[in-house]
Order: C-alpha cells, then structure tokens, then sequence
C-alpha cells in the first residue's frame, strides 16, 4: 500500500428485513429500527439502519484491504447521516499514512443516495 491509493470500493444494500435480525444480534431494539409507521411519526423517513451495523460496514471495507480482521488495529468514525433499508451504500477510502512497519492508516467515507452517512472515519491497518 501506498500514500493515495484506494481501497477496493464496497457496495452493500440492506435488505428490508435487515433492521430485525440486526435487533436481534445486537440487542438494540430501538422502534425506529423496527416500526415504519413509529418511526415516520418521530420525524424521520422511515425505519432507519443501526449506525453500528453501518460502522461494521466501514470495518469490513478496511479490514478487506488490509488481509482479514486480524489486520484492522483502531477504527474511529463519525456518524453524519441516517442510512435507509434498500438503498444501497457505498464505502471508499483512501491511504493517508503508511508507517515503515507497513502500518496503514485509511480514510473512509460511507455514502448512501450521494449522502456521507459515515464520514472523517480513519482506520489503521497492519500486521497484526
């Protein structure tokens, strides 16, 4: 790796039952994951994803690049946006930094409809 290279782009779309079977793994069964009409009533556009699934997302691109998750060694990330179920989301980064151990650190973004969902999230990959 190189300073300035990209990292292969992942693209994912949530299928319209993802929010459940997120619930369900992650414990977080928040009604605006889960109930349409709930979640229209609270202002927003519909059920809308877990933003820890959406982080997992931005991990699985990264830790893609750097061999496995054995590779990933910090991830910090802000949350910008809400993803939406059926839409697909896209996840790029590029190479800031790489270290003389070969150490990387990335700088990713998670953009759904043109949208940065996940934005200024920065992980740092390498030998483990």
């Amino acid at each position: 790796m190189q300073v300035g290279d990209q990292i292969a782009e992942l693209r994912v779309t949530p299928d319209r039952y993802l929010t459940v079977r997120y619930a369900g793994a992650s414990g977080d069964f928040n009604p605006i994951h889960l109930d349409e009409e709930f979640a229209r009533q609270v202002g927003l556009p519909g059920r809308i994803l877990h933003g820890l699934w959406t982080m997992a997302q931005v991990a699985r691109a990264t830790t893609d690049a750097g061999g496995g998750p054995q590779s990933l060694h910090r991830l910090a990330v802000q949350f910008r946006g809400m993803g939406l179920p059926e839409r697909e989301i896209v996840v790029r980064g590029t190479v800031a930094e790489v270290g003389p151990d070969g150490t990387a650190v990335l700088h990713v973004v998670a953009e759904q409809d043109g949208r940065a969902i996940i934005r200024n999230a920065e992980a740092e990959i390498g030998p483990s």
